[in-house]
């Protein structure tokens, strides 16, 4: 297992982070997965055995459930807590209060407090915002992750899911006040959504931001299964949470093409697409999930596997964004800055 630096901090995580969204299965989270406390165990073992450091949670995964469990096995294992890396995150509805949800101080310092509990721990590695709270000043909540990392209850903080402008913003802000920033990013990114690098990616290699993809697989879509002929997959997450947004119609000319480059490498169409993510520049921790140990070890493979510059620029070239401005006006401008010769 390879270990990289998260962002410009001296921390080392491994290459693949373990997410555990199956864990719990509650309301509608078990469209999921809904693992209890032996089959949590189980992939837990494997993981950590397997050299993986990084563990993404977050306290809406089945309500506090996958917190739970997750500190439970760390517990049952016997694995030395202090050899992992645990990030969970907030801003989600966690109850039925006015206040029980959002960026405000006060749920931020509330939600720390009942995921320690939870977790069995007495503090989190990353905590992330799981999102934007339109309500609630960015200045309010960049002083609250500030504090609460002064309360040795965090030690680092990073962003999911904000727009590139509003990352930079609260950057901003930090700086100005010089509290803590953000060290890294989790976004959607795959073969099947690669979104992020018109204006994220470039943000974070800018600011020395960690980047960690979830959903690398699509929601399951690049996993294999899915083919033109054969759209409905029973057992498959997608059937019942068609989620994440996806065009189908490219993602099946990507399918067809890393169905094909596998074959070179003995390596499923899921190994293929995790290889080509966590070889694009900039990524630090692809995160993944598993429901059973065949499909862990699957993904973990994918470390294994090197795509050589040919089988990459296949897959790129079937995947490519379509051009947009002012993308496509900052890449023609740029020639002319090129250097020059006499």
């Amino acid at each position: 297992m390879k270990y990289n630096f998260l962002g410009g901090t001296g921390l080392l995580v491994s290459e693949i982070c373990f997410g555990t969204m199956t864990f719990g299965g509650t309301g509608y989270w078990e469209n999921i997965g809904k693992l209890q406390q032996d089959g949590v165990n189980e992939l837990m073992k494997v993981v950590v055995d397997s050299g993986i450091n990084f563990i993404d949670t977050a306290n809406v995964y089945s309500f506090g459930e996958s917190e739970r469990l997750l500190g439970q096995s760390i517990k049952d294992l016997g694995i030395n807590r202090h050899e992992l890396v645990i990030a969970t995150k907030v801003r989600g509805v966690m109850g039925k209060g006015v206040n029980d949800l959002g960026l405000s101080r006060y749920h931020i310092f509330q939600s720390v407090d009942e995921s320690l509990q939870r977790l069995q721990m007495d503090h989190i590695d990353v905590l992330y915002v799981h999102g934007v709270d339109l309500k609630t000043p960015i200045e309010e909540t960049m002083r609250a992750l500030n504090d609460i990392v002064l309360t040795g209850k965090v030690r680092y903080i990073a962003v999911c899911n904000w727009p590139a402008w509003m990352v930079m913003k609260a950057l901003g802000i930090a700086d100005k006040h010089n509290w803590n920033k953000f060290v890294g990013m989790q976004y959607f990114y795959s073969l099947a959504g690669r979104d992020i690098e018109r204006e994220v990616l470039p943000l974070a290699e800018a600011e020395n931001l960690a980047m960690m993809p979830w959903s690398p697989l699509a929601g399951g879509f690049l996993g294999g299964r899915y083919t033109r002929n054969n759209d409905k997959v029973e057992g498959s997450r997608r059937t019942s949470f068609d989620f994440p947004p996806i065009n189908k119609e490219k993602t099946y000319d990507i399918i067809d093409v890393i169905t094909e480059v596998g074959k070179q490498y003995n390596a499923s169409p899921a190994a293929i697409a995790l290889a080509w993510v966590r070889l694009q520049k900039g990524v630090t921790s692809t995160i993944i999930g598993a429901k059973t140990v065949d499909q862990l070890n699957d993904n973990i493979k994918s470390t294994e596997i090197v795509l050589s510059v040919d089988d990459l620029k296949k897959i790129d070239e079937v995947s490519a964004l379509p051009k947009e401005y002012p993308g496509w006006m900052v890449e023609r401008q740029a020639q002319n800055r090129e250097p020059v010769q006499s």
